[in-house]
């Protein structure tokens, strides 16, 4: 449990616009497992991709904290465009009023961290120096920021020595998922996700089958257990 320090958060995802609710449903789940982190704050989740749930949130939540203001956490992995000029734009026109949107969840050296733990708990059957880990993300042609967290989370992991190697695959640009997934074995996949929604479910367990992957894909980061006490710890240095 953390020190208390009473305040009002909302965390936001992208969600999926072709199945809205299932992601909304997960994202207030997140909230709650959030606040139970924080005594007497106001947490409220939300995705740009349900029509009208980021306007329904910052309704319910009302102002910041006085005299702080409402604190947005983008559940995002990377500080892209969707975090850096499509949030702003959409909290203006849901009436946030004042509001500061803290570093998204991908940027956060405990995310970084956390990485290396489940990598090197997957591997633990393995002698050390042998386990080759992929870590899969989005990234973008048109913008370097998805790729630079994704790469930031892959040296944390291969700076601590454990892996025979560690790669980076992405949906978006070079190298794609296929390309980084003909790896040797053994070998593990740690999808750096904030959800199983979409790619997860979709390109990455194609690619991994078309590259013949010898071993297997790991949960996306973004849902693990400590997730909630890693956003809970985040607000407070915000706050």
């Amino acid at each position: 449990m953390v020190e208390r320090t009473p305040g009002n958060a909302l965390i936001v995802a992208h969600g999926s616009p072709s199945d809205p609710e299932g992601p909304e449903d997960v994202m207030r789940a997140l909230a709650r497992s959030v606040a139970s982190h924080l005594p007497g704050w106001s947490v409220a989740g939300a995705t740009l991709a349900a029509p009208g749930a980021l306007k329904a949130a910052v309704a319910g939540l009302g102002p910041g904290c006085d005299p702080g203001p409402l604190l947005v956490y983008p559940h995002f992995m990377s500080d892209g465009w969707f975090v850096s000029d499509e949030l702003p734009r959409r909290l203006a026109a849901a009436g946030s009023g004042a509001h500061r949107v803290v570093p998204a969840f991908g940027m956060d050296s405990a995310v970084q961290r956390l990485c290396l733990e489940r990598a090197a708990e997957a591997a633990v059957a393995h002698p050390p120096g042998s386990v080759a880990v992929m870590l899969a993300a989005h990234g973008s042609p048109s913008d370097p920021r998805p790729s630079a967290a994704a790469r930031a989370a892959a040296t944390v992991i291969a700076g601590s020595g454990r892996f025979r190697e560690v790669l980076t695959g992405f949906v978006d640009e070079a190298p794609y998922l296929a390309e980084a997934a003909r790896a040797s074995a053994p070998a593990l996949c740690l999808p750096f996700f904030a959800g199983r929604a979409g790619h997860v479910e979709g390109d990455l367990p194609e690619a991994l089958a078309e590259a013949e992957f010898p071993g297997r894909m790991l949960d996306p980061i973004g849902t693990d257990p400590a997730v909630p006490e890693i956003i809970a710890a985040a607000l407070m240095r915000a706050a």
